[in-house]
């Protein structure tokens, strides 16, 4: 067995994807949660304009580009998958056309998300916790009834195909293994990114306003600003987070795109991994998508040794799990630890020196 026919193994394939685009969103979450302490219930609501970005937006654009039907008949379910399948076929064979593609749709998700995510910082800063989660609840709900109702935009509850701009890659378990990495790679560049932030005058500056906003507002932080800034990131990131899967499922359906996947689940990944530790981000997403897998795959086996549906199972640990932490360890697998301004070498050299003086000085007043 070569090491393709291992990568190859739908359950692998499974556990990676989910594991990639989890933990796109949950960093973008842990941003606007872990660090500024945004009470971030509308999760959904910035992953679902990304999908829409890829359902409505970047088809349309391939479709413009090869003079074939772009406007509000792209959308048409009768005329959208003949469509699709033939510009598909079109991308395969321009690899530079399709990777183009594929960064232009996360360029234009991530814009939009920003905007979104700004919009939002306006209820965020006039709001307190508990109505400011519920707004946000709300208004990812909004826009799902809004897209799942009007056809024109990504043809409506029937859904739109997307073109494949992964094509390029091969077809069958070869196209999803290549997409797979190419999108886990994106995934750890933005964990990459989160950990810049973490260690950057912004990343402290938002951990001071979370642990002591008056004292931040004092020391001349301005909180409108910092809320509005880590917003716009944290929707910029979730959005590429929904663009991408849209683009691995090669299809958008908005109802697809509920509270429950896209909202609760990054909430208990978070959780688990431990609130405002990027690296914990990284062990609750792999440890649900893990189990959340092995309970999919093998739910008629475990059917047979457990009385209730297997079906309700992953439903069930979600909530165990975000219960369970809540009452027994707040903090996480992997709680946050104290990120310093220098390395810790670094400050302890500076110590040494500033003691050393110290005590050469009370040894010159001394004589």
């Amino acid at each position: 067995m070569g090491i393709e026919d291992i990568f190859a193994n739908p359950l692998l394939l499974n556990i990676l994807i989910n594991f990639a685009v989890g933990l796109i969103v949950t960093i973008s979450l842990n941003l606007e949660v872990g660090f500024a302490d945004i009470p971030q219930f509308g999760r959904v609501l910035t992953v679902l304009m990304g999908a829409l970005v890829a359902g409505g937006i970047t088809g349309r654009i391939v479709a413009s580009i090869y003079g074939k039907p772009s406007g509000v008949e792209y959308a048409n379910h009768l005329i959208n998958y003949k469509l699709v399948d033939e510009l598909s076929r079109l991308l395969a064979q321009s690899p530079t056309l399709s990777i183009t593609m594929l960064v232009l749709t996360l360029i234009i998700a991530a814009i939009l998300g920003g905007i979104v995510g700004y919009l939002c910082s306006y209820p965020a800063l006039r709001l307190e916790e508990a109505y400011l989660g519920i707004t946000l609840l709300a208004f990812g709900d909004v826009l799902q009834l809004v897209v799942w109702n009007y056809d024109p935009i990504a043809g409506g509850t029937e859904g739109v195909m997307i073109p494949d701009v992964f094509r390029w890659i091969g077809t069958g378990p070869v196209r999803f293994v290549g997409a797979t990495f190419i999108i886990l790679g994106i995934a750890l560049l933005v964990f990459a990114y989160a950990e810049r932030i973490a260690r950057s005058p912004f990343g402290r500056s938002l951990k001071a306003m979370r642990d002591a906003p008056l004292a931040a507002e004092v020391y001349g932080k301005d909180i409108v600003a910092l809320r509005a800034r880590v917003l716009i990131i944290g929707g910029a990131l979730a959005a590429m987070g929904g663009a991408l899967w849209a683009l691995y499922t090669g299809s958008f359906k908005a109802v697809s795109y509920s509270r429950l996947t896209w909202t609760f689940w990054p909430w208990a990944y978070m959780m688990l991994g431990g609130t405002g530790n990027n690296v914990g981000m990284l062990v609750g997403v792999l440890v649900f998508s893990i189990v959340r897998t092995l309970i999919y795959t093998y739910k008629d086996l475990i059917g047979s040794v457990i009385p209730i549906n297997p079906n309700w199972l992953e439903y069930m640990l979600v909530g165990l799990v975000i219960i369970a932490i809540s009452l027994f360890r707040p903090q996480g697998l992997l709680p946050e630890k104290p990120v310093f301004a220098l390395p810790r070498k670094k400050i302890e050299k500076i110590r040494k020196a500033v003691l050393g003086e110290n005590i050469e000085e009370s040894e010159a007043k001394e004589s």
